[in-house]
């Protein structure tokens, strides 16, 4: 895969992504834990029937070893930080807790990875932060526990992109041990785990349920297309960007959100959420031309 296929696609994956706001907007009872039990339950039903067919009888020897488990631990902490940080604080809180991503992710790959991360990368973390940090900064506030909450999501984010990324890579030998075969293992059905863990941590916090049939059929489409199928493909990228650039590319979820929470349901952003943005947007931008100029200088000088 070329470089800028692996951009789009993970522009794509962004994309999917970003619909949770607006649909959660249109629910009528479902609230907090129970959209995250309900989201994480229909996530892992297409998971189990999506790699179910991609791997057979396959799926349950792939479910075995701990480097699986532990990017399903990432991803559970993922599914269910973000909504456990909105029942402790606002929303601008965890959104812009949510944008050091890129920055957790960049230090992760750095000093676990040995992974050289380029200056201008750096320069488009630091312009991608101060824009979301503008899009929000007015209505920041509120109890301080929900941000350390709030912190899992980055923080996972950044373990389990420079996780993915060192299994892609071939790994270290007891990753490569953990296949049969003696290749790296199968990190697919680690989002079936997170889903799974997901689903078992929330569902005691969410009971009673109240979703009826309208919110269960938003609810199947966030944990189909929201979640299922752009995770797999967020893993699939992980062998052909580098992990800080798959960070910095999640970082157009939030961009995008408010643009569908503006366009769809009423919800309009601003000046400072639309000059915020375009710095997220000249960011991510600019990072990509500078990688692929720096990738076509690479290959005049082989």
């Amino acid at each position: 895969m070329s470089h800028r296929s692996a951009v789009l696609l993970m522009l794509l994956v962004t994309l999917m992504w970003s619909s949770a706001g607006v649909v959660t907007r249109h629910l009528d009872a479902a609230r907090g834990f129970e959209i995250t039990f309900w989201r994480a339950l229909f996530n892992a039903a297409a998971l189990l029937l999506i790699l179910g067919f991609m791997r057979g009888r396959a799926l349950l020897a792939a479910l075995r070893g701990g480097v699986v488990w532990a990017s399903g631990l990432c991803w559970a902490v993922m599914f269910t930080s973000f909504m456990m940080a909105l029942s402790l604080t606002t929303v601008a809180n965890v959104l812009v807790t949510m944008s050091l991503s890129p920055l957790f992710t960049a230090v992760f790959a750095r000093v676990f990875l040995r992974q050289p991360v380029p200056a201008h990368t750096w320069w488009s973390i630091a312009l991608a932060g101060a824009g979301i940090a503008w899009m929000f900064g007015g209505q920041l506030g509120g109890p301080l526990l929900g941000v350390w909450v709030a912190l899992g999501v980055p923080l996972a984010a950044a373990a389990n992109w420079c996780l993915l990324q060192k299994v892609g890579q071939g790994g270290k030998e007891e990753s490569k041990r953990v296949d049969e075969d003696g290749g790296p293992p199968d990190m697919l059905p680690a989002v079936l785990i997170g889903a799974l863990i997901a689903m078992a941590v929330t569902l005691p916090l969410a009971w009673p349920l109240r979703a009826g049939a309208h919110d269960l059929g938003l609810l199947a489409f966030l944990g189909v297309f929201q979640l299922a199928i752009p995770c797999l493909l967020a893993v699939r990228l992980a062998r052909e960007l580098p992990s800080h650039e798959i960070a910095l590319l999640g970082q157009a979820e939030t961009l995008l959100g408010v643009l569908w929470a503006w366009l769809f349901a009423g919800e309009h952003p601003g000046s400072a959420a639309l000059i915020g943005g375009s710095l997220v947007l000249a960011a991510l931008v600019a990072n990509e031309a500078l990688a692929a100029s720096s990738d076509k200088s690479a290959l005049k000088n082989a």
